[in-house]
């Protein structure tokens, strides 16, 4: 237990003073404050507000400028760009050793590789949930000034159920992203792997099989593709994602353990 809090404390001292922690929290708040425009466009005029895309996106989900549809707004954004930013930051996070020269030095330390790793799973759920709060927050507070109408104790903890689970998917899903980290020895690997899901995740739902594939069932889930898209999803859709996240964790862990580290 003692080595465990050990590496969690060495974590946050070796990642506070990181530019890319503020990075990410620069890219997550986008959403809220281009949901707050997209509400303000809309608070007025309606869709009359909007033109092009952003029209075409408000009349496909029945957007109203109201409470209920940002607060969806803040869970799609996390469903789709959740993937991205959490994915970028587990990726950095595992794979910044090799590419800083420092695995080594882990390697060297009296405290068993698979508690290293604990650690660094810790840290990134962490840093995963502090930035759904601060975007969570910014929303808020971003509502309020707006003065939104349709506020009820209801429908904030339906969104919240849907807002947090989604966040919960995505971070169960980004380890492999971590395994594959440490088996390229780097962040640029990952990295791509986090392009590709996404891109693939865009083929397979255009082609209705989306409920199937774990990296698109996250932004299924949070509303981003339409009710009758969610309505798709079944218990097959979340053990396949789930198991996912457990090989990916698994995987990562015996690599670090087992393999030839050369770097």
């Amino acid at each position: 237990m003692k080595e465990h809090a050990s590496s969690l404390i060495v974590e946050f001292k070796k990642n506070k003073r990181s530019k890319i922690i503020w990075v990410t929290f620069i890219a997550i708040s986008l959403a809220p404050i281009f949901g707050g425009v997209f509400m303000f466009l809309m608070k007025d005029n309606g869709y009359a507000g909007l033109s092009g895309a952003f029209k075409s996106k408000a009349v496909l989900m029945n957007f109203t400028a109201d409470w209920n549809s940002y607060l969806g707004l803040l869970s799609q954004a996390i469903g789709v760009g959740g993937i991205l930013i959490f994915g970028f930051a587990a990726g950095w996070l595992f794979g910044r050793e090799y590419s800083e020269g420092t695995a080594k030095d882990l390697l060297a330390l009296p405290v068993s590789r698979a508690k290293i790793i604990n650690a660094k799973f810790i840290y990134y759920t962490c840093w995963c949930l502090a930035l759904v709060i601060f975007n969570l927050l910014l929303g808020l507070l971003i509502g309020l000034i707006l003065g939104l109408p349709g506020w009820s104790a209801g429908m904030f903890l339906m969104n919240m159920r849907i807002y947090f689970v989604t966040t919960l998917l995505i971070i169960i899903l980004n380890t492999p992203v971590a395994l594959f980290a440490v088996a390229g020895r780097g962040y640029l690997v990952p990295l791509g792997l986090v392009a590709l899901t996404l891109v693939i995740a865009q083929i397979i739902g255009a082609l209705g099989l989306g409920n199937y594939f774990p990296w698109a069932v996250p932004g299924i889930y949070s509303g981003s593709g339409g009710g009758d898209l969610k309505s798709q999803l079944n218990m097959m859709s979340y053990v396949i994602l789930v198991s996912t996240g457990i090989l990916g964790y698994i995987g990562t862990i015996l690599w670090w353990k087992y393999s030839d580290q050369t770097k």
